[in-house]
């Protein structure tokens, strides 16, 4: 077999230059992360696992700082994209057991895995006009789409389970989001009275600080997620939750991303970008 062939047969990584080169590294793709986690844990296996087996509760910012570099890493890795694939697949053979009914789940479940990763596009699709001033154009959308779904091939899904295109994944959401619901994961995720770890990522000057001031900067920071979690989640997402969203919310919601666009513009990409984004958008001359 020829060196060529078998490339072609490797799951190639989103091309440098492409939709998820643009946004994905953008510092603004952390507050989607909020939603689409929320829409993940949703569905009762996901939240089965999650609830039994993940560090959310004692680490949640050491486990928020590994899934971003690890999502940095199935776009910018290149080379190590199909390696963080395999160590993904690896790290969640053992996890498995029963959910709040008693049904038997296991992480790498067809079903279950492909819509951990399914839950990306809806979330990026519809969080894109607030939080960019615009709405992906019908090609932007498609290319978001067929370079989501590559994504999906470097984590191990196969083919057959990822819709083919835009028009095949929207019967496929709409089916999904009939067996998902307000579980124990997602309900703690929206409280905003949950107890929550003093954050302790970041430069270190800065710790000490935010220790000090952390019973106030809890509270908001608790407000704040649940307030994005709740408005970047697609309409029909909320629905299904049985989520209320107000117009009085939607209309503070508009504001707050319209600053947050507009500043996030106007930095320099070595600020806007992630640096492991912004490096590997330097190496190929995108920034």
């Amino acid at each position: 077999m020829s060196l060529d062939v078998q490339r072609s047969r490797v799951p190639q990584p989103p091309p440098p230059g492409g939709i998820l080169w643009q946004d994905t590294g953008d510092i603004r793709t952390l507050l989607t992360l909020g939603p689409a986690f929320i829409l993940q844990v949703s569905h009762p296996a996901v939240g089965a696992g999650v609830d039994d087996h993940s560090v959310f509760r004692t680490d949640p910012w050491g486990r928020g700082v590994r899934s971003m570099r690890s999502v940095l890493l199935w776009v910018y890795g290149e080379e190590r994209a199909a390696e963080e694939g395999r160590r993904l697949r690896l790290l969640h053979r053992g996890i498995h057991g029963t959910d709040a009914r008693g049904r038997p789940y296991h992480a790498l479940a067809a079903r279950t895995y492909a819509w951990v990763h399914a839950t990306g596009f809806p979330v990026a699709r519809y969080a894109h006009p607030y939080l960019w001033g615009r709405p992906y154009t019908e090609p932007e959308e498609r290319q978001y789409f067929a370079e989501w779904r590559r994504v999906g091939q470097l984590l191990g899904i196969h083919e057959r389970d990822l819709p083919e295109s835009v028009e095949e994944f929207w019967p496929y959401y709409r089916e999904m989001l009939k067996e998902i619901e307000l579980t124990r994961v997602a309900r703690e995720l929206l409280d905003p009275h949950q107890p929550l770890p003093v954050l302790d990522v970041g430069p270190r000057s800065l710790r000490t600080p935010v220790r000090w001031l952390w019973p106030v900067a809890r509270r908001l920071f608790l407000r704040f997620r649940r307030f994005l979690s709740i408005g970047l989640l697609p309409p029909e997402a909320r629905d299904a939750l049985g989520l209320t969203w107000t117009a009085a919310q939607e209309r503070r919601l508009r504001r707050v991303c319209r600053v947050i666009s507009v500043v996030v513009t106007r930095l320099p990409h070595r600020l806007r970008y992630f640096p492991e984004a912004h490096l590997a958008r330097s190496r190929h001359g995108l920034d």
